[in-house]
């Protein structure tokens, strides 16, 4: 499976290589990544299923990409966060507000760039789940001072900034094309 990506500092641990972990395969709306998370007791989920995982970034929600599947210990790296449950009708309907919020976000952010003279290119924009943080994505040919965008999308938003530079393949995953 192309385009996967392995959790790094995760909590699932285990030293037998033959042993058998459920799997789900959870990938994020925004950046296309599909990330593996173990499925621990009973717990059923199903492809397309809207669930929330811990992550790196903190508790996010994401739609699962298959059913849960048998992996080898020894074909994962890990440790491995587990899936922490279905997505309720509630956290669906925050999650999409806050994906209206991040388009706003988006062509605030854009008027900025022009604003401050940078020449960089925004692709995409997303709040954390927990909305500590939001995330914009962006390319540029070199390094960029974008120092001051931060201050003022801060002062504006309320929330810690994040500027992600991608890269040409990241970008056409995000918008859609093959990459």
């Amino acid at each position: 499976m192309e385009n996967i990506v392995n959790n790094i500092n995760t909590e699932v641990t285990s030293t037998n290589p033959e042993r058998l972990h459920t799997v789900l395969i959870v990938s994020f709306e925004t950046t296309k990544k599909r990330y593996y998370f173990e499925v621990l007791g009973n717990k059923r989920f199903k492809k397309n299923d809207r669930v929330i995982v811990e992550t790196i970034r903190g508790t996010e929600l994401g739609i699962a990409s298959n059913d849960p599947i048998q992996m080898k210990e020894k074909d994962l790296v890990l440790p491995i966060k587990p899936v922490l449950k279905l997505a309720n009708e509630k956290e669906i309907e925050i999650y999409n507000l806050q994906r209206k919020e991040a388009d706003d976000a988006f062509i605030v952010c854009k008027e900025k760039i022009q604003d401050h003279q940078l020449e960089m290119k925004l692709v995409a924009c997303e709040y954390t789940f927990d909305k500590s943080k939001l995330i914009f994505y962006f390319t540029a040919n070199g390094r960029i001072d974008f120092r001051e965008l931060v201050k003022d999308l801060a002062v504006l938003f309320k929330t810690r900034i994040e500027l992600r530079q991608i890269g040409v393949r990241d970008e056409a995953r995000i918008l859609g094309n093959i990459g």
